[in-house]
């Protein structure tokens, strides 16, 4: 129990935890190989910390890989408690958070080591969709352990220590770490997608305790806390908030309290958590500005969707829909990216992402606050391939593409003025809220101010939503 205390791997442990909350299990494990005298190398709890403990009182169990001790490298014991803790988990329906910093495989148990690393996967995906996991990089996560976090639901990562990679950037082809640190914080949240959060050390623990806030401990339970806020609470700078759909998240909300999910990855779609009458909701939202603190545009971007943005949000979607969790979408989208990197994946990003809205059964909200223009609004969250109820601003703009555009399409060869009055006549009826509305395409037309009242009850006639689909093992996509 000493090593709780004197150790890096302890006291992540003690600052994440509940105070004195936490129990460990199998402090006395030690290798059992005796090649290279290993047997010679004191290492308590060969190299990682394991038990379980509470955040603000719910059960979770953690792992806290030991630097001190063997570098905190994973041998057959040490990947054996790991393997233990999850199955005590699987049982217990309760989350498993692993803070890791540790020197990779252990060369002096080789295949042991191997064999154990494996299992550590096999029971990580055995516990996918069926109880959160959530990793903290601390320090070193590299070769087979990067496989570790690319497991789970949600990654941490300390902003200036912790280094990420399968392969580091030394052994990469054409590159090192002075020209590109691939293994880098800014390069796997920006770049790779691979980590949710980066921040200091004390930050990444503070973080952890407020994202388990939001999450329910396991698919068959609900997260839903005791509401405080005024269920009909307006805000009159909703209408402000088209372009930083953050922003609006943050006004819905209850409370305020809007928590991004890979905030720096593809930016201009929004992914993240919020509480609508104490019950927690997923929010998906295309964005085209990010607002600073002293109220102006800090970063803008095209309203359009991209692959980052298309492939973030269908994991998003697939970790809701595995813990019932329901869906709040803002569409303001006009089309996709155009550029030729874009056009490689593009397709396949879109496709994967309408598929997992497609096979989501929990309930799902859309609220029209912009343009929704052509096959990208089709695939935003629309009713005709997912949303149980939609919503429009009286301002947004549903239809296949802008007015002036159709109007040139159609009257091509025609005078100005006759384009002109013939985009007008286009966009009252065939882009407006009020003519998606009289097709059944939106089902109600709402002032801004007052989207948080209606999607609470939206999701209130939702609550109880079942749906039979086809009998089926799985999808291909």
């Amino acid at each position: 129990m000493g090593n709780l205390t004197t150790s890096s791997a302890g006291r992540r442990i003690a600052s994440l935890l509940d105070e004195n909350s936490f129990v460990e299990i199998g402090a006395e494990v030690t290798a059992r190989n005796t090649d290279f005298n290993l047997e010679t190398k004191k290492a308590p709890g060969d190299g990682v910390i394991t038990g379980y403990g509470v955040i603000d009182d719910s059960l979770v169990y953690v792992y806290s890989q030991d630097a001190s001790a063997l570098a905190g490298s994973v041998g057959e014991m040490h990947a054996r408690k790991i393997v233990n803790l999850y199955k005590l988990a699987m049982k217990t329906g309760a989350p498993v958070i692993g803070l890791i910093d540790s020197a990779g495989l252990r060369l002096e148990e080789a295949t042991d080591a191997l064999y154990a690393l494996g299992r550590i996967y096999k029971n990580q995906v055995e516990a996918s969709g069926v109880i959160p996991q959530i990793t903290a990089v601390f320090g070193n996560c590299g070769g087979g352990l990067a496989l570790i976090p690319g497991i789970t639901d949600f990654t941490f990562m300390e902003k200036d220590k912790a280094k990420l990679f399968v392969n580091s950037p030394n052994a990469v082809k054409d590159n090192y770490e002075e020209k590109c640190d691939t293994a880098s914080s800014a390069f796997q949240s920006e770049e790779c997608g691979t980590v949710d959060f980066v921040a200091s050390e004390d930050e990444v623990l503070s973080e952890i305790r407020r994202l388990i806030s939001f999450l329910p401990s396991n698919n068959e339970e609900d997260a839903i806390i005791e509401c405080g806020d005024d269920l009909n609470r307006a805000s009159s700078v909703l209408a402000s908030c088209t372009k930083d759909t953050g922003a609006a998240f943050a006004q819905i909300a209850d409370d305020n309290d809007f928590l991004e999910v890979k905030g720096a990855y593809g930016k201009s779609m929004v992914t993240g958590f919020m509480r609508l009458d104490g019950q927690t909701v997923g929010c998906l939202a295309n964005r085209t500005q990010i607002t600073g603190e002293d109220g102006k545009a800090a970063e803008e971007f095209d309203p359009v969707l991209t692959v980052k943005g298309l492939k973030k949000a269908a994991k998003f979607v697939k970790f809701c829909d595995a813990f019932n969790i329901p869906l709040l979408t803002l569409t303001n989208v006009k089309g996709y990216c155009t550029c030729q990197c874009a056009e490689k994946n593009i397709a396949a990003a879109a496709s994967n992402f309408v598929y997992a809205l497609a096979e989501s059964s929990v309930p799902k909200v859309n609220v029209y606050v912009g343009e929704a223009l052509g096959t990208a609004a089709v695939v935003m969250n629309s009713k005709a391939v997912s949303a149980d109820y939609t919503y429009a601003w009286p301002n947004a703009k549903i239809g296949a593409m802008d007015a002036k555009n159709a109007a040139a399409i159609m009257y091509d060869g025609e005078d100005k003025s006759v384009i002109d009055e013939k985009a007008r006549e286009y966009d009252e009826l065939q882009v407006s809220a009020s003519s998606a509305a009289k097709r059944g395409y939106v089902d109600t037309i709402i002032d801004p101010a007052d989207t948080r009242k209606y999607v609470i009850g939206a999701f209130e006639m939702l609550y109880s939503k079942r749906e039979i689909r086809p009998d089926k093992k799985h999808g291909t996509i």
